[in-house]
């Protein structure tokens, strides 16, 4: 899917403005995001790659003018309508309440068990490695070229790596597919290296900064053999 979120490569967009001693959190509100993730992950709204997808599909504008929390709480009620547990107009309703009565006393739930799967998924991630029965088609050193073409829906296969060639120098077994669990299909894993991209064959000769290399992890079904 294409779209004004894969920015690798695009030019024009200025430099990269840090912020010295930047804070985890710039707002309150962005902690009950962080932690409505893992509540929403546990309670089957989305996995990791349908929850980018749902992120991509933000209309480019309002994409562009939220910040990253803002499209955490985009996903959440996207999903969760998607999934039948959230009433846009009860959530709106409710919004409303809380715009009207600020100082309103938030409603409070206990769950160890939650607790305990936060706690954990927070500090340890959750991996993403299958098993599977399919052989590797690849191996480290081998040349690789990524199919050009425009995948449709969800697909961690970048703009900036279509077409090129790269060397891999890691293959790290099956793991979850992004282009089939991002779409709302199976998990089905796939093959996934790390692929040496030469800054010359991915920006041009003309272009490159000399001598620098990219590294990038990709999945079986987006390579070929290199010609």
């Amino acid at each position: 899917m294409n779209g004004v979120f894969d920015l690798g490569g695009t030019d024009g967009l200025g430099k990269v403005q840090t912020i010295e001693n930047e804070p985890v959190f710039r707002a309150e509100w962005e902690k009950a995001a962080f932690a409505m993730f893992s509540n929403c992950f546990r309670a089957g709204f989305f996995g990791v790659d349908s929850f980018r997808h749902s992120i991509e599909k933000m209309d480019p504008a309002e994409y562009l003018l939220s910040n990253y929390y803002e499209h955490w709480v985009h996903v959440i009620e996207d999903r969760g309508a998607q999934k039948g547990v959230i009433d846009p107009a009860e959530l709106d309703a409710r919004t409303q309440y809380f715009l009207d009565n600020p100082d309103a006393p938030l409603p409070e739930r206990e769950d160890p068990d939650l607790l305990a799967f936060v706690d954990a998924v927070v500090k340890s991630g959750a991996p993403a490695n299958r098993p599977t029965d399919k052989e590797a088609r690849f191996a480290v050193g081998d040349k690789v070229t990524v199919i050009a073409d425009s995948p449709y829906g969800h697909t961690r296969r970048a703009r900036y790596i279509r077409g090129r060639t790269g060397e891999i120098t890691a293959a790290h077994g099956a793991a979850i597919y992004p282009d089939s669990a991002g779409n709302d299909g199976p998990e089905a894993p796939e093959h996934l290296y790390t692929v040496r991209f030469t800054a010359e064959e991915l920006w041009g000769p003309d272009t490159a900064e000399p001598n620098n290399t990219v590294y990038f992890d990709v999945w079986e079904p987006y390579l070929t053999t290199a010609s």
